[in-house]
């Protein structure tokens, strides 16, 4: 008997009481505890209360059957982990084990069972359920740690990016080498940024805890913004980019930042792969009620045992005689994912090594629709604002403060909670933004503070942090926060933020 058989319990589920005493008997002779229930309301019911490790479940019940059982025992979030070992005396044709492990059963045995089998049955589902537990344990805390890591390294990238838009205001007339230098700082700074949010967004896909906000929108603009994304890499290589778009727009129901993201991918991945001043083409058209955007290179090519998988994470092919591989391998796997929460496709096709490669995205099309939000300008900021930046990282704090005060807003300071409760109460600040780890309380608890001292709609909170995970977005949301937004941030998400909360 070992340490995990004393530890697991088994619902043992039969109508029959003989049957049932028999087959406790036997399971707990082989180590294991055992709890019991007559019927499927009783099964279902104590499966919930007791969170067994398996559940020995005879087709035959006095209210519900079996096959419906397990069925229901699967498709609860609560019970959907449980084991199903079916059993049957009744049922026992091929077509009857089909429907069992069709219903969700993870084994079907006819009836009569030889103990020694049914026992050896039980233990080699208990070591595929410890194994699956092992592996959801592994997932969970390989989540957690891209928290965290995500968290630290975004909290010393926001000073620096900081620090590098504030120096291009401050002194805008620089030698040609110092202004190449800052430029080297926000490129690279915005690429390990979105190395981050990569990583993120791959784990967060496939749990399938990432949510789209899809609206109806025009295709132009989004192809804008990711060519501006894209814009450094492609300028830097000077590759010579072509648009070809129809004379009347697009339409698409579609997550702007995120499709946006999808094309900025293909586009920075068609710059790694092509060797300086080769041409990247981006096109769009309409087809057959399809909306078909091209991005198609004259690169290094893919070569035809490769193409199968170009989209696998973690996935790199060849790379361009003046670069060694770089990045993680996830731009493409990410891209089609998202692609497909569009309810569209992402394909590629390239005529072999050194021929080039075009990577094709299709969408439905959409009848043009009127756009009921107003259109934000990305730098408009009507009024200089009272702003109070919360941050314990100093650094952070004060390039953020520099950069905000250069745009004519008047900003304080403050880095632990009851220091920005304080100022708070006497500066009465227009917004603020709150860091969410502070060092005597957590940032939401001081947001709180900070909004019960001030009338309700005479502030508005920001949260400005290194976390990122849908769990710190919900605790936010729950605790009053008006927007939340991960370090380093943008200085067009910046000002787009208080113009939006200044109206």
């Amino acid at each position: 008997m070992t340490t995990e058989q004393q530890a697991e319990l088994i619902l043992n589920v039969d109508d029959t009481v003989a049957a049932r005493y028999a087959k406790t008997r036997i399971l707990t002779r082989a180590g294991y505890r055992v709890i019991e229930a007559a019927s499927g309301a009783e099964a279902l019911q104590r499966a919930r209360d007791d969170a067994p490790d398996l559940v020995l479940l005879d087709t035959k019940l006095p209210d519900i059957n079996g096959f419906e059982v397990c069925r229901r025992l699967k498709s609860d979030p609560g019970t959907r982990m449980v084991l199903v070992l079916q059993t049957s005396a009744s049922y026992v044709g091929t077509p009857d084990k089909i429907r069992g492990l069709d219903s969700g059963a993870d084994n079907y045995l006819f009836e009569p069972i030889e103990p020694d089998e049914l026992v050896a049955n039980v233990r080699a589902l208990m070591r595929l359920g410890r194994v699956e537990r092992e592996l959801r344990d592994v997932d969970r805390r390989k989540d957690e740690f891209l928290a965290v890591l995500a968290h630290e390294l975004r909290n010393p990238l926001a000073p620096i990016r900081n620090a590098a838009e504030l120096l291009c205001k401050l002194d805008p007339e620089v030698p040609a080498a110092q202004n190449h230098a800052r430029q080297l700082i926000l490129r690279q700074s915005a690429h390990m940024v979105r190395l981050v949010d990569d990583l993120l967004d791959v784990s967060r896909i496939s749990q399938g805890k990432i949510a789209l906000h899809r609206a109806v929108v025009e295709l132009s603009p989004i192809l804008d913004a990711a060519i501006e994304t894209a814009q450094p890499n492609i300028s830097q290589r000077k590759h010579a980019l072509t648009v070809t778009l129809p004379d009347l727009p697009l339409w698409v129901h579609a997550d702007a930042v995120r499709f946006a993201q999808v094309i900025a991918n293909l586009l920075n991945n068609a710059s790694k792969f092509t060797p300086p001043g080769g041409r990247i083409e981006v096109a769009a058209e309409l087809v057959d009620e399809q909306v078909v955007i091209s991005v198609s290179d004259n690169g290094i090519g893919i070569a035809a045992h490769h193409l199968s998988s170009i989209f696998d994470l973690f996935a790199q092919g060849g790379h361009s005689a003046d670069r060694v591989k770089d990045g993680l391998g996830i731009g493409l796997s990410l891209s089609r994912k998202l692609v497909a929460l569009h309810d569209g496709t992402l394909a590629v096709s390239s005529e072999g090594e050194g021929l080039g490669s075009r990577f094709t995205v299709t969408l439905p099309a959409l009848a043009p629709a009127e756009l009921a939000a107003p259109i934000l300008e990305a730098h408009a900021v009507m009024n200089g604002r009272r702003i109070l930046i919360v941050d314990d990282n100093v650094d952070s704090a004060e390039t953020l403060a520099a950069l905000l005060g250069y745009y004519g807003h008047q900003v304080g300071i403050a880095h632990d909670g009851e220091s920005a409760i304080a100022i708070a109460s006497t500066t009465k600040p227009d917004i603020v933004f709150m860091d969410v780890g502070l060092p005597d309380m957590s940032g939401l608890a001081a947001a709180e503070r900070i909004r019960a001292n001030a009338e309700p709609a005479a502030i508005k909170i920001v949260a400005l942090t290194g976390y990122g995970s849908d769990g710190d977005r919900a605790a936010a949301q729950l605790s009053g926060i008006d927007e939340y937004l991960t370090k380093p941030v943008t200085l067009e998400r910046l000002t787009e933020t208080i113009a939006r909360l200044s109206n």
